[in-house]
């Protein structure tokens, strides 16, 4: 598979105002209303697809996200591209940037029952796989066995079913979940984590995890932008030595893991897409990639400066 095909496009900082991503603000629209939203959204879907990317994630609590996929996907009428979603937030920002609280967590039953249905209405048989938004290790969906079994149905009607992760803590809940089955059947066939330079933990668990055959999916590849707008000097320096931006880099670090089946991308704006998309030519040596290996963070410390980021 090309390098192209192994990228994707995440719409988390695309389907609302206001999000964690550094680097940004001067990437849209000022004014941020639906429309503007919306049309800056079709504008890096076009510019994906042109480039050959074929997978495109979006969530319930990412805002308009499945809204604006799914009117692009009538309107351009592209029938090859793989479409997941996530359920298990809801988004309660209101449309608004100074809102106290932009998403709110909870899986249940009623909440996926709820969410699935709001999901298939505003992308219908375009979606592939289902994910549990932020699963984690002490997730009530490991005691509610009627959640699982809900899951498991849909699994049985053609979709895909997936969980993503975050936390300091994702490899464990990697494997536990992996070894959930129904009626002697994993339950879930893809898993999406944070993997970056600074925080590659999950790493030997996301190995494990494609080694038994489940598509692993990459996401905050760049930090929520922290590697692309204050990279650390040895991310830099790699940079500069190939010329490309730090966040090609950081990207091409991932495509090195053969592990890794889709790396999504979290760009803005065409701009940002087609400079990320330098990193598929660019091939890290081995002594990149230990160079960049020493910028690993303590977990705990990395997800306590992520829970730091404004939403702005």
């Amino acid at each position: 598979m090309t390098a192209i095909r192994r990228l994707g496009i995440g719409l988390a900082a695309l389907g609302r105002p206001a999000y964690i991503n550094l680097g940004r603000a001067a990437e849209l629209p000022s004014g941020r209303s639906v429309d503007e939203m919306r049309s800056a959204t079709w504008d890096v879907l076009d510019t994906a697809y042109a480039a050959g990317i074929r997978w495109i994630d979006a969530a319930r609590s990412y805002g308009r996200s499945e809204e604006f996929l799914g009117g692009w996907l009538a309107d351009r009428g592209q029938r090859d591209v793989t479409v997941s979603s996530k359920w298990g937030y809801a988004y309660v920002g209101d449309w608004r940037m100074d809102a106290d609280i932009h998403e709110v967590k909870e899986h249940s039953l009623s909440r996926f029952r709820e969410q699935y249905a709001q999901t298939r209405q505003l992308l219908g048989d375009r979606l592939d796989v289902y994910q549990v938004h932020s699963l984690t290790a002490d997730s009530p969906l490991f005691e509610d066995a009627a959640l699982r079994e809900s899951l498991a149905q849909a699994a049985e009607n053609g979709l895909r079913i997936g969980f993503s992760t975050s936390g300091p803590r994702q490899g464990d809940t990697v494997r536990r979940a992996l070894d959930l089955e129904v009626s002697g059947q994993r339950l879930f066939s893809t898993v999406q984590s944070t993997w970056n330079v600074l925080e590659p933990s999950v790493g030997t668990a996301l190995r494990e995890a494609h080694e038994n055959g489940v598509h692993v999916l990459v996401k905050e590849v760049l930090a929520n932008g922290r590697l692309a707008v204050r990279p650390p000097r040895a991310l830099q320096e790699v940079a500069e030595r190939y010329d490309v931006g730090a966040d090609a880099v950081a990207i091409a670090a991932a495509l090195a893991r053969p592990w890794a089946g889709t790396i999504l991308l979290g760009a803005v704006s065409p701009g940002q897409l087609r400079a990320n998309l330098q990193a598929a030519d660019l091939l890290l040596d081995k002594d990149d990639l230990d160079g960049l290996g020493t910028l690993r963070t303590e977990p705990a410390r990395y997800w306590a400066d992520r829970s730091d980021l404004p939403w702005s």
